[in-house]
């Protein structure tokens, strides 16, 4: 599931995993931006602990793909191209697709109520044009990626979820609501009730990559 900060607390059981979550959190949420250059000594400051667990934060990061590391200029925020974007989504879409077959068989009427009680709360989200929604958005494909019973595969499609957050909220800041959200996603879970492993597959891998096509449309320079 996405972290919240009220989550974080109960997460970071060191000072490197504290500064790696508050400083994820803020790449999340736009508060940095691409080509911005971080500072050991300020975030330091800020969290109130030393550089160190800054620094090897910073590494966790760089690793995810968040930020690089140059010389000469420390830790800078990473930036998506448009083709970057467009391959970020075709990852997701065969890890997602992969998690979906693979979470197919554990679900019961249990799991599908579940799921449409957390669309209704991605629908409000956009109704409203609560920035909410690209969280509600995280929670409803999570949830689905969770139920694949593989803890590998979940940390990396959640990693790809951070990277592409900043993006999504691009996306939403351009557009009323999502368009066709509700029906792409009842899709998908109508997908799923068939039992149909192959072909939930399919329907989740054509969402993300639909998906892509639009994002990288609003992500552009020419739109910003």
């Amino acid at each position: 599931m996405p972290i919240s900060p009220a989550s974080t607390a109960h997460l970071a059981s060191t000072a490197e995993e504290e500064a790696y979550f508050h400083l994820q959190q803020a790449l999340r949420f736009g508060r940095y931006k691409p080509g911005d250059r971080l500072i050991p000594e300020e975030i330091a400051a800020e969290i109130g602990m030393s550089r160190m667990p800054v620094r090897e934060a910073f590494r966790r990061l760089a690793a995810d793909g968040l930020v690089t590391l140059r010389p000469n200029r420390g830790c800078v925020v990473a930036g998506l191209t448009l083709d970057e974007i467009h391959e970020t989504f075709e990852i997701r879409s065969v890890l997602e697709g992969l998690a979906v077959r693979l979470a197919t068989p554990r679900m019961n009427s249990e799991t599908f109520e579940e799921l449409e009680g957390l669309l209704d709360r991605v629908e409000r989200a956009g109704q409203s044009g609560s920035g909410d929604w690209v969280l509600r958005h995280q929670e409803f494909h999570a949830f689905i990626y969770g139920l694949s019973g593989r803890p590998k595969l979940i940390r990396q499609i959640t990693a790809l979820h951070v990277v592409i957050e900043p993006y999504m909220r691009i996306w939403f800041d351009y557009v009323d609501k999502p368009l066709s959200a509700r029906e792409e996603h009842q899709k998908l879970i109508d997908a799923l009730r068939s039992g149909d492993a192959r072909h939930a597959e399919a329907v989740m891998q054509d969402h993300i990559i639909e998906t892509a096509s639009m994002l990288a449309d609003y992500a552009s320079p020419g739109r910003r």
